[in-house]
């Protein structure tokens, strides 16, 4: 189901009774106008050196250029004595709040609005019918503004609008006898919320009330008159029920972190450490600070990446990266060793669009078909059989609860995927999980001068992938994730006439053991 800003509202209440009946909640947000994954265009180049703090450093930077244009979310709902999940799935249009606050600024990647384009993205929804959101920090800025009557309209197709408003009711008020009432048509947005304000901060003998519709009705009223009914509950510029507006989907993300159901989604650290700087707080500069906050946020986080990667190791499970072949990889009947069978999963009435038709990269569909519940349930499946292999073990139901699955997924669980880099995994709740890479390499340059690291990195890449780090003036440090490129270049570079690669020894190359050793 597509919510935009429109309807979202009126749906608030009906999707906080989804969210408090689920099971788990799925979480998937489309490729933004950066990119889904931390690889090209999103600002930063992932790299086996990188350490988690490194990688956090990096990734901020680029989370704090982009904003999210789509949110998946879809509410997992069981069915007492039923193996079977009801599923309510959700795809939010967003659009960064306007109101009140300082303009908002963000990058557009070309590459990413040619993705979208692709696969069907409706720009127009973005924005034009975007939710708002704010974080706290916007929010209580916009608080301090409303109480101190030094609210600003930011853009300038916001004041030509109010303008215009201004003009035609400072040209009827002038006529007009109390008690009479004029209609402002055509306001858009915030515009219903601004409209009202300008008017009233700058006219004391005016009173207003929205219609519905793109419309106000703006009434001629007493001083009196005016302060009865501007202390009245019927009031619907209310400051808390403007803050409750500029909020928007941040309202939803409130919900979701008080009802502490777990998150599940597929190559996670991304999607956090948005949901962390658009609907929380911007993002801390210390790592330590951001896991801390994740946890206290959702203190239950499946990572399904994280879940595949571990049944790869342990069964015939090939390569594959996206989702979808993931999710058909699952489905395969050569992958279904001797466990429970997996529970039947139906869309709810209302939300059956994607059973009829597959939408990759759509954040709703990839919340629900693979990113999330889907993929979880059918790994589940398989992780079970391998789980009841082992006779020590306790055996899991023949049609299991949640919490079972959460029992024998215990050592992922708030294990999120870590990219090509120096951990394998993000611990939300430990100790981050230590990757073995192949040993480093060294690459000693004779009679090259000047040679930089991004021409050392071309000089390998026809054979294999390395990442490429200086050490030294005529020395940089190689490093891959597979054994057999090492052993590739250790052999074909045996004799080349400028480099000589060895392997990298720390008390042996290390220029700060050198230093201490001479």
């Amino acid at each position: 189901m597509e919510v935009g800003a429109e309807g979202f509202a009126r749906r608030l209440p009906r999707l906080r009774r989804r969210i408090l009946r689920a099971a788990f909640v799925g979480e998937h947000r489309s490729k933004p106008l950066c990119v889904r994954s931390p690889f090209p265009n999103s600002g930063f180049v992932p790299s086996l050196f990188d350490s988690p703090v490194e990688r956090y450093v990096k990734a901020r930077q680029s989370v704090q250029r982009f904003t999210l244009v789509q949110l998946g979310k879809c509410c997992f709902d069981t069915e007492r004595g039923f193996p079977r999940y009801v599923v309510h799935s959700y795809n939010f249009f967003l659009f960064p709040s306007t109101l009140g606050i300082r303009d908002v600024e963000f990058t557009l990647s070309a590459s990413s609005i040619q993705f979208l384009s692709h696969y069907g993205f409706d720009y127009n929804k973005f924005l034009k019918d975007g939710i708002p959101y704010m974080n706290e920090v916007q929010e209580k800025i916009l608080r301090q503004r409303l109480l101190a009557g030094t609210w600003k309209v930011c853009s300038n197709a916001d004041r030509d609008v109010l303008k215009k408003a201004i003009d035609e009711v400072t040209s009827w008020i002038a006529a007009a006898k109390e008690e009479d009432t004029m209609i402002l048509q055509d306001l858009n947005g915030y515009h219903v919320i601004e409209v009202q304000l300008v008017l009233r901060q700058s006219l004391e003998n005016v009173w207003t009330e929205p219609l519905g519709d793109k419309k106000v009705m703006v009434k001629k009223v007493s001083p009196e008159r005016r302060h009865l009914l501007e202390n009245s509950s019927y009031d619907h510029c209310q400051k808390k029920l403007i803050l409750l507006s500029a909020r928007g989907f941040t309202n939803l993300f409130q919900i979701l972190v008080k009802a502490k159901k777990p998150l599940v989604g597929h190559n996670m650290l991304m999607d956090l450490m948005h949901l962390h700087d658009k609907f929380y707080r911007p993002l801390p500069e210390s790592y330590e600070e951001f896991k801390r906050n994740i946890h206290n946020l959702f203190p239950v986080i499946i990572d399904t990446k994280t879940v595949i990667k571990s049944v790869r190791k342990k069964c015939l499970f090939p390569r594959v990266s996206s989702l979808l072949e993931v999710y058909a990889v699952l489905c395969s009947s050569n992958l279904n060793p001797k466990g429970p069978p997996c529970p039947v999963i139906a869309l709810a009435s209302g939300c059956s669009r994607y059973a009829e038709k597959k939408s990759p990269h759509e954040a709703g569909y990839d919340a629900f078909l693979c990113g999330s519940g889907k993929v979880l349930l059918k790994s589940f499946r398989v992780y079970v059989g391998l789980w009841q292999s082992f006779p020590s073990l306790d055996a899991v139901e023949a049609d299991p609860s949640f919490s079972q699955y959460l029992t024998v997924l215990a050592e992922h669980v708030n294990k999120v995927n870590f990219i090509r880099g120096g951990v394998s995994s993000i611990n939300f709740s430990g100790e981050d999980t230590p990757c073995h890479h192949p040993p480093a390499l060294i690459v000693h340059v004779r009679g090259w001068p000047g040679l930089t690291e991004t021409q050392i990195y071309q000089e390998f890449k026809a054979r294999c992938r390395f990442d490429v780090r200086r050490l030294s003036k005529n020395q940089f440090i190689l490093l891959s994730n597979q054994y057999k490129h090492v052993r590739l270049v250790l052999r074909d570079y045996r004799h080349h006439p400028h480099l000589q690669v060895s392997v990298y020894r720390h008390w042996r190359h290390s220029p700060s053991v050198n230093c201490l050793l001479q």
